[in-house]
């Protein structure tokens, strides 16, 4: 052994070298990288660094000099597969570098005395994702993530492919000082000074993974605190390793009693008696040499009777604050090798060649060493695919899920091309490829669609079951094929422009709420204004204003046959000024000569609070009672009352064309002396300002609503009266126990809740009721008691509504949301705070769905049909509750103790499935509430977003049990068997298990569940070709 140290390989600085805190060696072994209190990171030539004694070696020495980050660099390392470098500093960012394979150029930097730059290294991506210094960084063995740990206690992973942020893991309590992978590629270790080490379990990911994706990735699998019960804080690293054959793990900083030692950690148990003991101060970093050796040089000799060599042993180097160096051998009971005061500051960080042969340090003090051993001295290097052959038994190499058969892969080859198809139909779009057809929109129950605010009527052509249908010009070019030099046959690419009109881009379009808002209720989704596309409409006067404009002139005044003002008008204009006028029938006019403006409808005033009945004072509930008001008036679209004038409206329908249902009690004295005779209360309709119909009420009204069926005006004594829309009366007046206090309308169903809490609903069609008058005490009480023993503030109720089906809908102050099961005769909870802090679902919705245009034309009736459409999941029942809940717990500061509790137990062993096992029951419960409610279009959004999840959890029992409900009608059953129901939710069970079974077949694990049912389905390879899976033999 032999020790290099030139004087040239050093961050210098002024008056003395800068601390170098971390070095690596990429894996083709010819560089090295370091990293300093400078800012940069050094890129050396290993091959310099071995030759400094030659005078005759002329070759660069330092590559490349990167300067990128802000603060002290603490850790740099190359990636397994050597295309990427990756450096972490106290700036909080992660920078990625990757070589460019053109040169520099520049020759230095201006004002620096920097050499020239050999190797031009780029930043490829900058990482934010810590909040404070970025402590070590961890390359898997297959590149596929990056994992930084830091300072803030944070252990975040990165996809290698597209240095996404895949996941954050909070499980430690303090600083993260060091992370190591297993070379077989399941595990990872960090170290932190919460006096842990915690194994994490993990598979590899794909390139194209998301956060989303990797929820149940990640895992901690093991936490160890046995050998480091009484390790020092003092420590600037606490860098592990991990052996080249798997079996064990190197901890630095443990402790055995009050020596400072390295831990040496069996694989699987994860507790073990072996310490290394040698060092007198704690130890910052170990590192496992990556090749295993022999003791003796392998020979036919030295083969067993079967053939097989001698085991191997492992070399482990260690090092810290002691200034010394020390070198273990499997095979020895003490250090190999002891190199005391080897620099005169701490250790900070250890790397060896790939060769397993060649050793580089560095130190506090500013040094960067290397130590060659001689061949022989470590022992003899095995050949790597020994190595390999020891982690094959761990699962190196091996893929996830093994196929089942042909069927099986042909079902995942499908299952993959249904996907790809989707991006790269996005992709085209992007590109403006021509070719990258958009799937039909969605329907709804009509056959047009709305674009751009015009309505195309135009009916659609089919499309063929084969695929998407282009120009056949465009195919032609896009398959041109060419001949490269080496002889080999390429398509050469085309780019079609997205002018040309072909097709229509199949991104996700850009959409805006409109800010058009009504005062009346609407349970319609919002508007959209798609951005993305241009307007092609005309503006308003149509085609003449579009040509000539759309000034117009001043109208002809009385008594100005010479048009004075006109032209003292037009004056003011060109000198600067903005004249004002008015646009009326005939043209501008000044305001003097503007006629006055139609009577505003008055403002409803309080009369005077309503007469209660006695019963309130003794009833288990009581709810507050509406005041007694002047007027009370509902359109019958449901949208706000006019406000006066004639201006169009958002509906494209003039406010004097409204039709207004209007009840008015009477406001003067008694006509008798006597306070109860007083006169009784109005009720008419009117349109345009005129009186369709009018009728008379003996009781005071306290609330009206109504539809284009009917409308209902509710009394102070309790009774409810109905009209059809041309003023029949539809039945006799329904009297309930109490006044009521909550009034609401939905197709044919009415809904009535009184101040004792009880709860109607009538179908005026059929005449009938939905259910026996139900109580809304049990979900009261319930909220009331589940607060404890200590006084809070009663829950009250912050809507209550009805759906197209008749079912009632309530949501609670305290964040509950309730619906009325008319078949169980129950309350059921769909909403609540327990799935606001716990689930991962929360205030989210599928983005498959982001892009499905409406089908709907023209402006549909309110009050028809509240079911949502796929682009606007969010306006449905269940968001609408779960936004309810945000807003009364979340954003009102009432989860704060529950987010606590949430938090820890994330992170409390036993509880390590939590996060994952409340985002499942989460979708569990939106599918139950969806087929409760009879809300079809969010049963099938929430639905597949429950099938995707399994399929992520690989939950094979309740995949199983799943595709088994959805395809019993498929299955044959005994003759007098009762036949199953072919439908659920208003949806085909074998459309939406054939969805099911396309989302879990691209699952290896799940193949042994799904491939029956693609059988049973006869789904084929599709555009690959094959044969459906029920030909194959």
């Amino acid at each position: 052994m032999h020790v290099v140290k030139p004087q040239w390989l050093n961050h210098p600085g002024d008056l003395k070298d800068f601390e170098v805190y971390s070095c690596h060696v990429s894996p083709d072994g010819s560089r090295l990288v370091t990293a300093a209190g400078d800012g940069y990171v050094r890129i050396w030539s290993t091959e310099a660094i071995v030759n400094s004694n030659n005078p005759e070696y002329t070759k660069p020495k330092q590559l490349a000099a990167i300067s990128h980050h802000s603060g002290t660099i603490h850790a740099v390392r190359f990636s397994s597969n050597g295309k990427y470098l990756a450096s972490g500093a106290d700036d909080k960012i992660v920078c990625v570098y990757a070589l460019d394979p053109n040169g520099p150029t520049h020759a230095s930097t201006f004002g620096s005395n920097e050499p020239p730059p050999v190797e031009n290294w780029r930043v490829f991506r900058r990482l934010i994702g810590h909040d404070s210094d970025v402590q070590d960084l961890g390359w898997s063995y297959d590149s596929s993530i990056l994992v930084s740990v830091g300072l803030d206690s944070k252990v975040v992973v990165w996809s290698g492919h597209t240095f996404e942020k895949l996941k954050t893991l909070s499980n430690h309590q303090s600083h993260v000082k060091g992370i190591t992978f297993d070379p077989a590629n399941k595990y990872f270790a960090t170290a932190s000074d919460d006096r842990t080490l915690k194994v994490f379990r993990f598979t590899s990911p794909p390139p194209n993974a998301t956060s989303q994706d990797q929820v149940n990735n990640f895992v901690l699998e093991h936490s160890i605190t046995y050998a480091f019960t009484a390790s020092p804080l003092t420590t600037y690293f606490r860098r592990p390793s991990w052996s080249p054959d798997g079996a064990h793990l190197a901890a630095a900083n443990a402790t055995n009693g009050p020596v400072s030692t390295v831990a040496i950690i069996p694989r699987g148990t994860w507790e073990g008696d072996i310490y290394l003991v040698g060092h007198e101060g704690p130890v910052e970093v170990c590192a496992f040499s990556p090749r295993t050796f022999y003791t003796n040089p392998p020979s036919s000799e030295s083969m067993d009777s079967n053939g097989n060599l001698p085991s191997t042993v492992t070399v482990v180097a260690c090092a810290g604050q002691d200034k010394t160096l020390t070198i273990w051998n499997t095979s020895y009971a003490r250090p190999w090798v002891v190199v005391r005061d080897i620099s005169t500051k701490t250790i900070s960080d250890i790397a060896w060649a790939p060769s397993g042969e060649t050793l580089y340090l560095t130190s506090l003090d500013g040094s960067i060493l290397t130590l060659v051993f001689e061949r022989g001295e470590l022992g003899y290097p095995a050949a790597v695919a020994d190595t390999q052959k020891e982690l094959s038994k761990y699962g190196a190499g091996r893929k996830v899920g093994m196929l089942e058969g042909t069927e099986a892969l042909l079902l995942e080859e499908y299952s993959k091309a249904v996907e790809i198809k989707g991006v790269q139909g996005r992709m085209g779009a992007l590109m403006g490829d021509g070719g990258a057809s958009e799937p039909a929109p969605a329907t709804n129950g009509t056959t047009s669609a709305i674009a751009n605010g015009t309505a195309n009527t135009t009916p659609q052509p089919s499309v063929p079951a084969t695929g998407p249908s282009g120009d056949p010009r465009v195919e032609k070019l896009k398959q041109r094929v060419t001949v490269t030099k080496d002889g080999k046959k390429r398509i050469a690419p085309m780019l079609v422009s997205s002018s040309s009109g072909i097709n229509q881009s199949s991104l996700p379009q850009s959409q805006l709420l409109s800010t058009t808002t009504t005062s009346g209720r609407s349970d319609d989704p919002h508007n959209m204004l798609d951005l993305s596309k241009p307007y092609d409409g005309f503006p308003k006067g149509g085609l003449q204003a579009l040509l000539i404009g759309n000034r117009r002139k001043f109208a002809e005044l009385e008594g100005d046959p010479e048009r004075v003002v006109e032209k003292r008008l037009a004056g003011a204009a060109r000198n600067g000024g903005a004249a004002i006028v008015l646009n009326s029938e005939n043209g501008l006019i000044p305001p003097a000569a503007a006629t006055a403006k139609p009577a505003m409808v008055d403002t409803p005033s309080v009369l005077r609070p309503a007469i209660i009945n006695d019963a309130l004072a003794v009833s288990h509930v009581r709810l507050a009672v509406p005041k007694l008001r002047t007027h009370m008036i509902r359109t019958m679209d449901g949208s706000a009352p006019p406000s006066g004038g004639t201006d169009t409206t958002a509906t494209g329908k003039s406010e004097a064309e409204t039709v207004m249902f209007e009840a008015r009690n009477a406001t003067g004295p008694s006509r008798t002396g006597r306070l109860q005779d007083h006169d009784p209360a109005r009720i008419n309709c009117l349109k345009k300002g005129q009186v369709l119909w009018q009728d008379f009420l003996p009781k005071s009204v306290l609330l009206v609503t109504g539809n284009y069926n009917y409308f209902a005006a509710a009394c102070e004594d309790g009774s409810i009266y109905a009209w059809t829309p041309a003023g029949r009366r539809m039945l006799n007046a329904l009297v309930m126990e109490a006044q009521p206090v909550i009034m609401d309308c939905r197709g044919w169903w009415l809904m009535c809740i009184s101040a004792v809490g009880m709860c109607y609903v009538w179908n005026l069609q059929a005449m009938t009721a939905a259910h026996p008058p139900v109580s809304l005490a049990p979900i009261l009480d319930i909220a009331a008691h589940a607060q404890g023993p200590h006084l809070t503030r009663s829950p009250g109720i912050i809507f209550a509504r009805m759906n197209s089906e008749g079912r009632i809908v309530v949501a609670l102050s305290n964040g509950d949301g309730y619906t009325y099961s008319h078949n169980m005769y129950v309350w059921q909870r769909i909403s609540e705070p327990w799935w606001a802090v716990g689930s991962q679902y929360w205030n989210t919705k599928d983005s498959s769905v982001g892009d499905v245009k409406s089908s709907k034309s023209g402006e549909q009736k309110k009050e028809d049909n509240d079911q949502v459409s796929p682009e606007n999941v969010s306006a449905g029942i269940i968001p609408m509750l779960e936004r309810n809940t945000t807003n009364q717990f979340l954003l009102q500061g009432r989860a704060f103790y529950l987010q606590r509790l949430i938090k820890a137990l994330i992170s409390a062993e036993g509880y390590e499935t939590f996060e994952s096992s409340v985002s499942v029951a989460h979708l569990e419960n939106r599918v139950a509430a969806a087929l409760t409610l009879g809300a079809r279009e969010e049963f099938k959004i929430y639905l597949l977003m429950y099938v995707r999840r399994l399929g992520a959890e690989g939950l094979k029992g309740k995949v199983e049990e799943l595709l088994r409900n959805l395809a019993a009608s498929l299955v044959t059953e005994e003759e007098d068997a009762p036949k199953k129901d072919e439908q659920i939710c208003g949806w085909d069970k074998v459309d939406l298990l054939k969805e099911a079974v396309l989302i879990l077949g691209k699952h290896r694990d799940l193949q042994r569940v799904t491939v029956p049912y693609a059988r049973l389905l006869n789904l084929d390879a599709g555009e690959h070709g094959d044969q459906p899976m029920d030909g194959i033999s």
